[in-house]
């Protein structure tokens, strides 16, 4: 305490083998280090880690501010065990209507926004931007195929016939009125519909004038289906333009957090999580610490309106301005239209922790009885489940699914690209072997001491005894022979709850045909063939894609579109002169003369 200054900045907790416990930020490092000295008056989460605390790191910042994200940013980085953590890092989808062609494209979009065009959003999930990808699309008939595909077509698709497209590809509608659908499709996602419909019915009066009935017909069409969505859009709120609705409900020690997305007055949808909380946190902090972690990889909307206050709502705001780049307002509202919202909002949020812990309390049971089925000394807090994937032997892939206490663990499932050359088309055994050591070497390498919770407590494999045979040769190179293995091998049918189990030096058995333990082997034998049947499917589409000009140092996938647009295929490039080369746009000297080189150069 001596050697510390009082300027902010962010401190480290340790303990004695240097692993982090807790991830902190002070307006006044000295201040917070002596209140955590002082000898008694702290609760029972925070005396044990003091307890535990042999060390300490400390960095400081120019501003609270600072200290703010970069605590956020150490305590995803570190997930330490005494901080409130939000488990959850996928991003939200949105929808682009691209800026690239004459005739823009909508569609979905999730990621980096790279793509030139206008991006609405975030909605809370892909279900919410399908359902208003088709309310567009019956609306202002907006392609939604691609670009290769609109310059390939000579008739009219399904979706014309259909009235979701109008057929901008065989010119069946002029450029400029699609350019006008898709200002009424961006002024619909801004919430601009009444001036919508009161266009497009002054353009159906005119054309049932103008004896123009297929027209008028059509525009009926569009304002009846317009109508529709507004209508069942009668649940948004009028007075909130722009705002993502914040409401945490917290029992028995575990925490959901429910935010729905407001965006031009219209509910984009909303999500729930579950953060990672201690039985003595209090909602303040709970809500603080989700904020800093939802929003360090997420644009802010105007306005946050939250169920509960926070322990620095002015620090927040500020930091959350500073990143949108206009200024944030986080809101606690006690009556009005808002209130109902927070309302709302805590309702579902309550409903989904219950549902969540009643599920939690089910999976506890389950692995209760696969502990009592295959004789283990505890239930397992890690499983990991194996399977391979392949056609003939092409395309080869193993996967890893990982269930816990909590259900599937998707964030630890991995994949592995079958590499052994000497392999046998086809040889499940020698692709397990090949999966396993890849496996079990990364761990003896990256937690020889077992303390970071990656080992598995029970694996189980897809075969018989031959495969259980298999792995436990493996695992005896590795030096590991205490982790329980079970063989999930089909009956004699094979069908669906006749499962033999095999064990090494045990003979096989089988569990009650009802036996909800089963059903529970089953769903996860299920969920390892889904993901590795996924994984061999998007490598085999990659290779059906793939060209030569993927190998070619500086060729990125916008200069390989090119190429190919002005060559016709990478055969053709690979016999391009170095003019021709030099000639397509996008390409300059040096890169035209690399690509030459990399085709002659190999014959």
């Amino acid at each position: 305490m001596r050697t510390l200054d009082t300027s902010p900045g962010v401190y480290r907790m340790l303990d004695a083998e240097s692993r982090v416990l807790y991830v902190g930020k002070a307006r006044n490092l000295r201040a917070r280090v002596s209140n955590y000295a002082r000898p008694g008056g702290h609760s029972g989460r925070i005396a044990r880690m003091i307890s535990m605390t042999a060390s300490m790191m400390f960095l400081t910042t120019r501003t609270e501010t600072e200290a703010l994200l970069l605590e956020q940013n150490l305590i995803k980085q570190l997930k330490p065990k005494f901080n409130v953590l939000l488990r959850d890092d996928k991003s939200f989808p949105n929808i682009i209507v691209t800026a690239d062609h004459d005739y823009p494209q909508i569609k979905k979009h999730r990621g980096a926004k790279k793509q030139k065009g206008n991006y609405y959003g975030p909605f809370a999930s892909a279900g919410a931007v399908n359902r208003t990808l088709n309310q567009l699309q019956r609306v202002f008939l907006l392609r939604n195929c691609s670009n290769s595909e609109f310059e390939g077509r000579t008739r009219p698709c399904l979706q014309y016939q259909i009235k979701r497209c109008s057929a901008p590809c065989v010119g069946r509608i002029s450029p400029e009125e699609y350019r006008q659908t898709v200002r009424d499709a961006e002024k619909f996602l801004s919430g601009k519909t009444t001036d919508i419909q009161a266009r497009l019915a002054a353009e159906m009066q005119a054309a049932s004038e103008d004896m123009e009935f297929e027209r008028a017909a059509a525009l009926r069409d569009r304002i009846k289906a317009l109508t529709q969505v507004q209508t069942a859009q009668g649940i948004n709120p009028q007075g909130v333009s722009e705002a993502d609705i914040v409401a945490l409900h917290m029992d028995s020690g575990q925490a959901c957090v429910q935010v729905f997305f407001i965006r031009a007055n219209q509910n984009w949808g909303n999500r729930d999580f579950y953060p990672r909380v201690g039985a003595d946190v209090d909602a303040a902090e709970v809500l603080e610490a989700f904020l800093g972690q939802f929003y360090d990889t997420r644009e802010p909307p105007r306005q946050v309106i939250l169920s509960n206050q926070i322990e620095n709502p002015d620090l927040m705001a500020e930091a959350l301005t500073g990143k949108l780049g206009r200024r944030v307002e986080l809101v606690v509202p006690k009556r009005g239209e808002k209130a109902e919202l927070i309302d709302g909002a805590l309702r579902n949020a309550r409903e989904s922790l219950a549902r969540k812990m009643a599920e939690s309390a089910t999976q506890a049971r389950l692995m209760k009885g696969l502990a009592e089925a295959f004789e283990l000394p505890a239930p397992p807090e890690r499983i990991e489940v194996y399977d391979n994937s392949h056609i003939q032997g092409a395309f080869a892939v193993g996967a890893m699914i990982v269930a816990g206490p909590e259900g599937f663990m998707k964030n630890q499932y991995r994949k592995f690209n079958i590499r052994g050359e000497e392999l046998t088309p086809g040889d499940d055994f020698g692709m397990m072997k090949e999966v396993l050591s890849r496996r079990f070497r990364r761990l003896k390498k990256e937690d020889p001491d077992r303390k970071e919770g990656h080992w598995p407590d029970l694996l189980l494999i897809d075969g018989g005894a031959g495969q259980v045979s298999a792995v436990r040769d493996i695992m005896r190179q590795y030096g590991v022979e205490d982790i329980p293995m079970v063989g999930v091998a089909k009956g004699l049918d094979r069908d669906a709850g006749k499962e033999e189990f095999h064990r090494t030096g045990r003979q096989a058995f089988a569990l009650r045909h009802n036996d909800p333990v089963l059903y529970f082997i089953q769903r996860m034998r299920d969920e390892a063939h889904r993901f590795a049947i996924g994984t061999h499917r998007a490598k085999r589409s990659k290779a059906v894609g793939a060209t030569p000009l993927d190998d070619v140092p500086g060729v990125g996938a916008a200069r390989k579109r090119a190429l190919l647009a002005h060559f016709g295929s990478a055969k053709a490039v690979s016999r391009a002169n170095l003019s021709d080369l030099k000639a397509v746009e996008g390409v300059s000297e040096a890169l035209a003369e690399k690509i030459y080189d990399f085709f002659h150069e190999r014959g």
